[in-house]
């Protein structure tokens, strides 16, 4: 078979909005990639314009102030561009994948870039300065936490990359530890909560953010986009060697046929829609449990909404952008990046 899929998106409750913002915030994200030579060839932008990065931000965060969405937008390319740069030989050296994404961890808790930094490290520092400006030190911690997560997941995959065997694919439990880091879908969700300041919001109470039933709640909204990309991915992906893929590992645990493995991934994605869905009609009756205040109930309520609106708009970019079509490819006889950026 065509191992491209085809079909349908995920279904999700309610409507796909797009941010009035957008066009505005994608001629924004262009200028900002050049200033930090993220973008540097006419032949790239050309390419990296199909991937339509300022369609997802705008889907996901339909409600977005123009500062916000221009640092929505902005994430969003940063992921995309920096995972891409280990879909060549050095994603196959985990120790020097180590090396790139150090002194990105190290931004974190310094605010600076090094003295002479690469394209990735100067466009990551001022991410990290608009992300975290204004925030409390609690949730400077957890988002510095969950970047940090991410950075460290590459050295992980290339690792796997390196030692793996045709007979030796990484279990459904390890891939879901890993997918998890690697996709930075914490950081993105910190993200949503940073918004809630522009309804005139706070941030989400310890109480209710810790809460079980919030907690997998984010983890359905995370693990969701996360595990339905791996079918659209996979022509990407595959010919390259990633078994990081749950379509490969299920394919391979079921002895099944591609088609079977990605009907069995997509429904498992849109069971987990559905569950948090299900999760989401409890919330209020919890709130009340926990003795929130008005505001900090709407603050649950407003973050619940933004990670609908996250599904919302990933799936539906995810279903017509052309990062992952033939016509959004790279040969395969070559690095799968645009620019190299390190």
């Amino acid at each position: 078979m065509n191992a491209r899929y085809t079909g349908d998106p995920i279904v999700v409750p309610g409507r796909v909005r797009v941010n009035p913002l957008r066009d505005a915030a994608a001629a924004h994200n262009l200028d900002w990639l050049r200033a930090h030579g993220m973008l540097r060839d006419a032949s790239a932008q050309r390419h990296y314009d199909r991937w339509a990065i300022a369609q997802l931000a705008a889907t996901s965060f339909p409600e977005a102030g123009l500062a916000d969405l221009n640092l929505a937008v902005d994430q969003c390319s940063f992921y995309f561009l920096f995972d891409d740069q280990f879909d060549g030989d050095l994603g196959l050296d985990p120790a020097e994948v180590a090396r790139v994404c150090a002194p990105l961890i190290t931004i974190l808790h310094t605010g600076r870039p090094p003295e002479r930094p690469s394209p990735v490290e100067s466009a990551f520092a001022d991410l990290w300065r608009r992300g975290s400006q204004g925030m409390s030190a609690r949730w400077r911690a957890r988002a510095a936490y969950h970047w940090e997560g991410y950075f460290s997941a590459h050295p992980s995959e290339a690792l796997g990359r390196a030692t793996h065997h045709a007979e030796d694919y990484p279990s459904r439990a390890a891939y879901l530890v890993l997918r998890r880091g690697a996709s930075g879908v914490d950081t993105v969700l910190d993200l949503a909560e940073r918004f809630l300041s522009g309804h005139g919001l706070g941030e989400v109470p310890a109480s209710a953010f810790h809460n079980p039933q919030l907690t997998l709640m984010r983890r359905l909204a995370g693990d969701a986009p996360a595990v339905n990309n791996d079918v659209y991915s996979y022509p990407k992906e595959v010919p390259r060697g990633d078994v990081y893929n749950l379509s490969v590992i299920v394919q391979h645990e079921r002895q099944c046929s591609l088609a079977e493995a990605f009907a069995l991934v997509r429904a498992e994605a849109q069971w987990m829609v559905d569950e948090f869905f299900r999760l989401a009609e409890e919330l209020p009756e919890i709130c009340v449990a926990l003795g929130l205040s008005v505001n900090e109930t709407a603050a649950v309520a407003r973050y619940t909404d933004a990670m609908g609106d996250w599904m919302r708009g990933y799936f539906a970019w995810e279903a017509s952008t052309e990062r992952y079509r033939p016509e959004g490819a790279l040969p395969v006889d070559r690095p799968n990046y645009l620019e190299e950026l390190l």
